[in-house]
């Protein structure tokens, strides 16, 4: 995976691939398009689909413009659609579902964001053009009319497009302005695209990325979890740090970039961790649904965020990151909540990161099977990400040593794979329930009955599994020594 700029493309192609699309689709484009010219208004396919059309990229999501008001759009969909939505009728948006597709048709419209606003000020208007204008780049500007079929494109995005560069309509300036979000999506466009951002518009980006902040926690982490995990995300995130947005919404990303690499192997820990995200991502057909999967990429990416404030210089002139793994946890932690991600998310990204230096222990396979219950324990429902994460996180270029890893890790999960056979690892539990402890006991609910508990799960991992009269006995001897 290279963050290296895909090379053009050819005009022609661009537009047979459009024809194509648009053939694919006629039977939505066109039914639309003639209930709306009837009634006298204007419908025209636009933004995304477009685009992607162009690229020869195909989904059954519709986006259109239109010169009718909402009313006067739900009226016309009555009748056609199977379903109706209007979640986002106050900007304009009347959404439907007919059968495999999904549409959604919004009315042409002018917004734009007070200095200290987190929310639009939305305003209808009454162009085509005049909408394409306000809209984030040159690539998402261009339109169909339908049913038609005409093309509108006032700002040279296809040409923009063969040339997979991301411009504004406009000013840079004046679109950051009115939508600072759309900073954040210039990163996650060239993450998605393979595009490159033309510099006028990286320039804006930097002068405003303090603008950033007046945009909400949850839509700069939808942006961000678009952007890690599209085909190139390296591409997104150097920019991000480059123009000085990820200092403003994920500031431990650059703070790697000061941290030297404990083993001197990679120019500082931040292009370690570029790698390591990279791999991660090579290794994902491991998981059963496959990838983009973002815990998986999160954690590559948050992996070592503890060394900056771990670094201790040794007399011999080596660095060391004693337990970044435990503080990377503890900082990732922090910062996922401040972008309000679930607590599933935040909790399976935070186990990933703080075991993901456990593996190190095992040297070349001195781990008793007790310990290799433990492993999988910790990792619990995580442990087929935490071999990715693992895995990926070797970066050495010293080939002798890197397939000694590998090797010593392949031994790890055929370990783990003939004892989950035996034992049933995913699901390790005491021999002995809390009812059963109870009865033994003589004694009701209370503290006794989960410190039991947990002595006879320390037992089950020392031990592998015991009889009912084993664990029994070994119950009772724990109960006569307290």
């Amino acid at each position: 995976m290279s963050d290296a700029p895909l090379p053009p493309l050819q005009i022609a192609d661009v537009q047979q691939s459009a024809a194509e699309e648009l053939d694919r689709i006629s039977a939505v484009i066109d039914e639309l398009g003639h209930r709306f010219r009837n009634a006298g208004h204007q419908l025209a396919l636009v933004g995304g689909p477009v685009r992607d059309a162009m690229l020869g990229r195909h989904h059954n999501d519709l986006d259109f413009t239109t010169s009718a008001h909402p009313d006067q759009t739900e009226a016309l969909l009555k009748g056609w659609a199977d379903a109706m939505w209007d979640m986002g009728r106050d900007f304009g948006t009347i959404g439907c579902r007919k059968g495999e597709w999904q549409v959604e048709i919004t009315t042409y419209r002018s917004e734009s964001y007070d200095a200290s606003s987190r929310k639009p000020d939305v305003q209808f208007g009454d162009t085509l053009a005049g909408d394409l204008g306000r809209r984030d780049f040159t690539v998402n500007a261009m339109a169909v009319l339908v049913p038609d079929r005409e093309f509108e494109d006032p700002y040279g995005g296809v040409v923009d497009l063969a040339h997979r560069v991301l411009r504004t309509p406009g000013r840079p300036e004046d679109s950051f302005s009115d939508d600072p979000l759309r900073m954040m999506r210039a990163a996650r466009f060239a993450a998605q695209l393979g595009f490159t951002v033309d510099p006028a518009v990286v320039a804006a980006m930097t002068a405003m990325s303090e603008r950033i902040e007046i945009i909400s926690a949850e839509r700069v982490r939808d942006e961000l979890v678009k952007l890690v995990c599209a085909p190139y995300p390296r591409l997104g995130l150097t920019l991000l740090v480059e123009t000085g947005l990820a200092a403003r919404v994920i500031p431990e990303l650059p703070a790697l970039a000061l941290e030297r690499d404990e083993h001197h192997r990679h120019k500082d820990v931040y292009e370690h961790t570029l790698t390591v995200l990279e791999q991660s991502i090579e290794l994902e057909d491991r998981l059963p649904g496959g990838g983009p999967d973002f815990v998986s990429r999160f954690a590559a990416l948050m992996h070592d965020v503890g060394k900056p404030k771990t670094r201790r210089f040794v007399g011999d002139g080596t660095v060391t990151f004693h337990h970044h793994d435990v503080v990377g946890a503890k900082i990732t932690r922090k910062r996922m909540r401040a972008l309000r991600f679930s607590n599933d998310e935040i909790d399976a990204v935070t186990r990933l990161v703080e075991l993901h230096l456990r593996f190190h222990g095992y040297g070349s396979g001195e781990w008793t099977d007790s310990a290799v219950r433990r492993y999988v324990r910790d990792a619990g429902p995580e442990l087929e990400r935490l071999h990715i994460l693992t895995r990926a996180d070797c970066t050495t270029r010293n080939q002798r040593k890197a397939d000694r890893l590998r090797r010593t890790y392949d031994d790890l999960e055929e370990r783990i794979e003939r004892l989950s056979e035996e034992e049933e690892l995913a699901s390790i539990r005491p021999d002995l329930d809390g009812n059963q402890i109870m009865e033994i006991l003589g004694i009701g609910p209370g503290r006794e009955v989960g410190q039991a508990y947990q002595h006879l799960l320390e037992l089950r991992m020392d031990r592998g599994p015991m009889s009912e009269e084993q664990a029994r006995a070994a119950l009772i001897e724990w109960a006569a020594q307290r």
